[in-house]
């Protein structure tokens, strides 16, 4: 460890030593401070103890948003363990799946059976344990989260960083002592990665819970946040407010607004350039994996018009066709990463094996890279439909449909056909309360899309059809109407 790193174990303690009563989380406006977050996970620690955790274990935690949950993460990492992270409202043949693949030493939250260790949400036994300080101690791998891909099939992603860092190091253009409100479920990669850095750091993490678009802008300006990361199903549900309810809202002490985890649609990346200012919107790529990333500003992003940006400083990056041959700039094919310490640097999964072509590997996605570098997605290899000899690309067509005033979100995938070989299927999820047809649909749709990538056949659904992180599994939605065609 470097003298300007510090333990994860001993961060909470770090910070509670220079600002003790400085807000670490605040959860329904009610503040927990440094040095009660570092003496409440110190008791949780003890706690964890007493369950057999040490060193090295995995401990799966299957929590909601909430100070619990941070609590439990830092004891976790106070007993130099790993953190493996899980939704609770996993179906149970997913959370069995998962725990066969990583046998964590402790379930933390409501385990799919009773004879698992577990200490299940609401545990207050806790309160009775000491809240001294742990000796300290690095855990070998900071987080191991969970994935089911496209595939639906789980896997653990162990991330190789050692459980420390350099709490004057703030990432992705965090700055010590933010605000930065967390709108994201803690179990996806993305929001827990960004707030428990912004912990290290010494930042203020305004917990929402539960995303709601409106009550995101307050707390914006109410807490007077620096910092926030969103998946372009938030952006949209906040841009669906409308301009009588946005006027309302400058947010003049957000410094940037960092979307990531989801293809963005480019009329709805414009339509918040155009309403908070180009150099408050950023754009962020990147793999649980950490095998690669790029990173685009806004003012950057209207000069290269779709692109999400250049490879960061530690990277590299390369298209490959087919045959892993590199692509020429501007035409699609795989895109593949290659960390600066070389294949299975950064990570290792379990339950799971990766694409790799030599030193290079694949985290799934299709796209192209210009003259100068600019790394341009079109969609999920998986998801690409081929219709008539043609490729299509999900994402584009979902993002035609939902510039639709009346749309909430939709999903595209690929259905047999005869004639074309696989037809686009549109699966669309209208505002509530708003009757839209599928005649006023098309003709919308049509006026933005080439004809060949037109859906040839459409449904409309009350279900949600993205999770909290704004992520679809169309892998499953195909499937299903397989199983159970639908009438044409």
């Amino acid at each position: 460890m470097s003298n300007t790193d510090v333990a994860l174990s001993s961060m909470l303690t770090h910070h509670a030593r220079n600002a003790p009563s400085r807000a670490a989380v605040i959860v329904e406006n009610v503040p927990v401070t440094y040095n009660e977050l570092d003496a409440r996970s110190n008791q949780r620690a003890r706690m964890l103890m007493t369950h057999g955790v040490e060193y090295g274990d995995f401990v799966t935690v299957a929590l909601p948003n909430g100070v619990e949950f941070y609590e439990t993460v830092f004891a976790i990492w106070k007993l130099g363990a790993i953190p493996n992270i899980v939704s609770a409202k996993l179906a149970r043949p997913e959370m069995e799946a998962i725990l066969e693949i990583v046998r964590p030493k402790l379930f933390v939250g409501t385990p799919p059976r009773p004879n698992i260790p577990a200490i299940r949400e609401g545990e207050s036994a806790a309160q009775s344990y000491s809240v001294e300080s742990l000796s300290e101690i690095v855990s070998p791998h900071w987080k191991a989260m969970t994935s089911g891909g496209s595939t639906g099939r789980p896997k653990v992603i162990v991330d190789a960083m050692p459980a420390r860092w350099n709490p004057n190091e703030g990432f992705l253009g965090q700055r010590p002592g933010d605000v930065i409100l967390n709108p994201g479920p803690l179990y996806h990669n993305a929001p827990f990665h960004c707030v428990h850095m912004g912990l290290c750091i010494g930042a203020t993490i305004v917990e929402m819970r539960k995303f709601d678009a409106l009550r995101a802008l307050q707390l914006m300006e109410a807490h007077n946040v620096n910092w926030v990361t969103m998946v372009p199903t938030m952006m949209h549900r906040i841009w669906h407010l409308g301009p009588d309810v946005l006027s309302n809202f400058s947010l003049p002490s957000l410094r940037m607004m960092v979307h990531m985890a989801a293809p963005c649609a480019p009329w709805l990346k414009q339509a918040w350039i155009d309403w908070l200012g180009s150099e408050r919107v950023w754009e962020y790529y990147g793999t649980t994996e950490a095998t690669g990333s790029t990173m685009i500003s806004g003012t950057d992003w209207l000069s290269h018009r779709g692109s999400v940006g250049r490879v960061r400083e530690g990277y590299e990056v390369r298209i490959l066709d087919a045959e892993g041959q590199e692509c020429p700039a501007g035409e699609v094919g795989e895109i593949y990463f290659r960390p600066q310490g070389g294949v299975g640097s950064t990570y290792h999964y379990l339950g799971s094996t990766a694409r790799r072509c030599g030193e290079w590997e694949a985290p799934g996605d299709l796209g192209s890279l210009d003259e100068e570098g600019y790394l341009y997605l079109s969609d999920r290899r998986n998801d690409l439909i081929i219709s008539g000899g043609a490729n299509i690309y999900p994402a584009e067509v979902e993002a035609a449909i939902e510039a639709h005033p009346s749309v909430r979100t939709s999903a595209v995938i690929g259905l047999p056909d005869e004639d074309w070989g696989a037809r686009v299927h549109a699966i669309v999820q209208p505002l509530e309360g708003e009757a839209l047809s599928e005649a006023e649909l098309m003709e919308f749709v049509s006026g933005q899309l080439a004809r060949f990538k037109l859906p040839k056949s459409l449904e409309f659904t009350s279900e949600s059809l993205r999770d909290e992180a704004g992520k679809v599994r169309r892998a499953a939605l195909r499937d299903a109407r397989l199983a159970s065609p639908i009438d044409e």
